[in-house]
């Protein structure tokens, strides 16, 4: 299957000088009396390298033939992180952090994924856009720090820093945004 430059959306995957890359993002670029350019960040997903191009609105590409199975996350080791298949529990592997990108800053024991297989080798996985984590560490907020835009840095469950709203404190729970990274709202209290 063929893809045009219009169809690279963040979580597209396709092939690009003979390997497979995901979309992270697309931006379209209209310059003055030249033809317009669709500028995309894209992730390798054999060796983890993040690249930058700019393609034109001609330009076509093979869709990457991926599939998509659910996995359990079971706990990273030094740069390697293990995994169960959902269905047999029995069969463990393991993905190296510099494929997985920021994903490893939310990556949570017990919480089931999708892995994405290329060729019958899993290279990757998605989590959920939204995911819930305690806050295990926040400052409290000192008046007058609204003048900065109200926000400070909270660490969450994983040990990755977020910038939240000065209302956030310890063990409040919190949804995040796994894409963007960016805090979304206070999950309700008695979940």
């Amino acid at each position: 299957m063929s893809l045009g430059v219009n169809e690279l959306k963040p979580k597209t995957y396709f092939i690009y000088e003979g390997q497979p890359y995901v979309v992270l993002e697309t931006h379209h670029l209209k310059m003055q009396q030249r033809r317009p350019v669709v500028q995309t960040r894209m992730r390798n997903l054999m060796n983890g390298k993040t690249l930058e191009r700019n393609f034109a609105q001609s330009d076509v590409f093979e869709a990457a033939d991926v599939e998509r199975q659910k996995v359990k996350y079971l706990y990273g080791h030094r740069d390697k992180h293990w995994f169960v298949y959902e269905n047999d529990p029995s069969k463990r592997f393991e993905l190296a952090e510099e494929l997985l990108g920021d994903s490893t800053k939310f990556l949570k024991a017990n919480v089931v994924i999708e892995a994405i297989s290329f060729k019958g080798t899993i290279i990757s996985i998605e989590l959920p856009v939204k995911m819930e984590f305690r806050v295990t560490d926040a400052p409290p907020a000192i008046r007058g720090d609204t003048a900065q835009g109200g926000v400070k840095q909270a660490t969450i469950e994983t040990g990755a820093s977020i910038n939240v709203p000065l209302f956030i404190n310890q063990d409040d729970i919190i949804i995040i945004n796994t894409q963007t990274g960016e805090y979304v709202e206070r999950a309700e209290k008695g979940k």
